[in-house]
């Protein structure tokens, strides 16, 4: 039977053991690193946890309603739209207890079979209003894991389109979240409206056209694919309401703000007409201050660990790479020698064979690395990779034993 609304399974019959299952997801090595001021030192390797990595309350929650959907409505299908978060071994692990996929692109296959038979997990990114509507019109039985921050968010924009403001969505254009958010800046009616912006370029564009104006089809060409059906720069940049995908740079958000706010300033001799509210997490903006923070010891090179497609975790990589050699690795399988890692290049989106710094081969000195990982990283990948970073320099000793 169909029931209404999202439905609550992170029940407390179900909790302890779904608790339980999640510890895979922790590492006592880490907590033992956590608890000796963030520094193991091994002879010869000396590694240096940011203070805040890894897991955050939202990813964690997500993937407890996940597990927990999979005991409270066992016999059912049950199917995720798209990844519960950004990372492969916690996807792969869902999908192993028999979760079935849909597409987060709501012309995909799959959604013309689904009833109230069916359980629809969403997943922590959230979906656009129009895939929820249809989740709801199917009947289908739904399960929410959208992030309360991504919530927040969502708010934000539904009251700029209330108002009459235009939302400019700091994000990627592509990625889910900033999807599902633009669909919300739409407001109740479907008039509202949206103009999404990633790079300093972006920025900058719609700076000089809000002071200058410019030349309207120019304009729209250079923001193809990130705009609101209709969208007019002329009249639709004259009240401005940012907003952000909650895992993007705090310090690009905040440049971007001000470019704008002086545009609206140096347009109207005031910035009534400009709107702005911190969107960015909690949890991504400890990371990005965690790293800065890591970044100002003696460190030889970085290493960033977690999904290729995490968005937080490949802003850790922007920010490390602009001071030191830095190796953006998935897990352990990574690094298969102290010759190169198979980690992801951020400039061409691609993993490839990086070589590794030379003292990574001088044993007769210490290699000192800093390490931090995304959000949706889980701590037992960090400490394969800490134990695998041993192993190539024979520290794998009694003292990272006693660690354990």
């Amino acid at each position: 039977m169909s029931e209404k609304g999202p439905i609550n399974v992170r029940r407390k019959e179900v909790m302890p053991q779904v608790r339980e299952e999640v510890q895979r997801y922790r590492s006592d090595l880490i907590e033992s690193i956590r608890a000796g001021e963030n520094i193991l030192q091994l002879p010869g390797l000396e590694i240096r946890l940011a203070k805040a990595f890894g897991f955050c309350d939202g990813v964690q929650r997500a993937i407890e309603i996940a597990y927990a959907a999979c005991h409270v409505m066992k016999g059912k299908r049950i199917w995720l739209i798209g990844e519960i978060i950004h990372n492969p071994e916690v996807n792969a692990r869902l999908e192993a207890l028999g979760l079935l996929h849909l597409p987060w692109n709501i012309d995909g296959e799959g959604y013309e079979h689904l009833g109230a038979q069916d359980v629809v997990i969403i997943p922590a990114f959230g979906v656009s209003v129009k895939l929820r509507r249809l989740l709801e019109e199917r009947g289908v039985q739904l399960v929410d894991s959208t992030c309360g921050n991504v919530i927040k968010v969502w708010q934000r924009v539904r009251s700029y389109a209330r108002r009459g403001i235009t939302s400019i969505i700091h994000g990627k254009s592509h990625h889910e979240e900033s999807m599902a958010t633009a669909s919300h800046s739409r407001g109740e009616d479907g008039k509202g409206r949206f103009l999404i912006i990633y790079s300093e370029e972006d920025a900058r564009t719609v700076a000089n056209y809000i002071t200058h104006g410019g030349d309207r089809e120019t304009f729209l060409t250079h923001f193809a694919g990130c705009y609101s059906p209709g969208f007019d720069p002329d009249a639709d940049l004259l009240e401005i309401g940012m907003a952000n995908q909650t895992t993007m740079l705090k310090g690009e958000t905040t440049r971007f703000q001000q470019m704008l706010r002086d545009a609206v300033q140096q347009r109207d001799g005031s910035t009534e007409r400009f709107h702005a509210f911190d969107t960015i997490c909690g949890a991504t903006q400890d990371r990005q201050q965690a790293l800065l923070d890591l970044l100002e010891e003696k460190l030889d090179c970085v290493f960033i660990i977690g999904g290729y497609n995490s968005s937080n975790t490949s802003h850790l990589a922007q920010i490390a790479a602009r001071q030191l050699p830095t190796y953006f690795v998935r897990d352990s399988a990574c690094l298969p020698g102290l010759l190169h890692v198979r980690g992801f290049n951020i400039n061409t989106r691609t993993e490839e064979d990086i070589p590794l710094q030379d003292v990574a081969r001088d044993f007769s000195r210490t290699w000192r690395i800093g390490l931090t990982a995304g959000a949706s990283c889980p701590a037992n990948i960090i400490e394969g990779v800490i134990l695998r970073l041993a192993e190539l320099r024979g520290a794998m000793s009694e003292g990272i034993l006693l660690h354990r």
